[in-house]
């Protein structure tokens, strides 16, 4: 069985490769199960990325590439800074269909966090994703969303834990789907911050 070593683009493989670490966790991820998903054979994939790590390096490095891009596309598809702080911040945990695809994502972070080489794209992330929060909340008080007087540093940090804390919390009580849950508690979040004007369009 030939491969397609040059019809599938590296986009294609890396889309992949996360709906594969959803299913089974980067423990269980083989080079063998994301050449199934793509129509490839795995020594095509060992020509492009030379092993398993150098794959899932890849989709860490291409993961914070994209993040650098969140604000400008997510302004481009919604007019209000805060609707697109909510579809930058659902979009996010898109993937994460099932409470057992957030375990199995977690797991990915987990070795963000103890390996030096995955940790580097995986703060690089974090930075970008925070930069797009301070970006889209201050639009939104230079828009008249927010009202003035608001803290925009520190309501970033609250929505940033408010993102990082929503996936876990449904993952534990299973309670709707999770872009609901953390649509619903940005609302709250942002809520207070509201200017009368804004209040009066929800």
């Amino acid at each position: 069985m030939a491969g397609r070593p040059r019809g599938v683009d590296d986009a294609v493989i890396l889309r992949a490769t996360a709906e594969v670490i959803g299913q089974v966790g980067p423990a269980k991820l083989t080079l063998a199960a994301v050449a199934r998903e793509v129509g490839m054979v795995p020594g095509t994939l060992v020509q492009r990325f030379g092993s398993k790590r150098g794959l899932l390096l890849t989709l860490a490095e291409q993961s914070a590439q994209d993040a650098r891009t969140l604000p400008k596309r997510a302004r481009a598809e919604h007019g209000s800074a805060l609707a697109a702080l909510t579809a930058m911040a659902v979009d996010q945990l898109a993937p994460m269909v099932t409470p057992e695809a957030f375990a199995n994502h977690l797991a990915f972070l987990c070795v963000d966090l103890t390996d030096p080489e995955f940790h580097q794209h995986a703060l690089a992330i974090h930075e970008a994703q925070g930069e797009a929060i301070r970006t889209l909340l201050a639009e939104a008080v230079a828009d008249g969303e927010l009202t003035p007087d608001t803290n925009v540093e520190t309501l970033t940090r609250i929505v940033r834990s408010v993102i990082a804390g929503a996936g876990l919390t449904w993952a534990l009580d299973r309670e709707g789907t999770l872009p609901h849950r953390l649509a619903q508690q940005l609302d709250d979040v942002l809520a207070p911050h509201l200017s009368p004007t804004s209040q009066e369009a929800t």
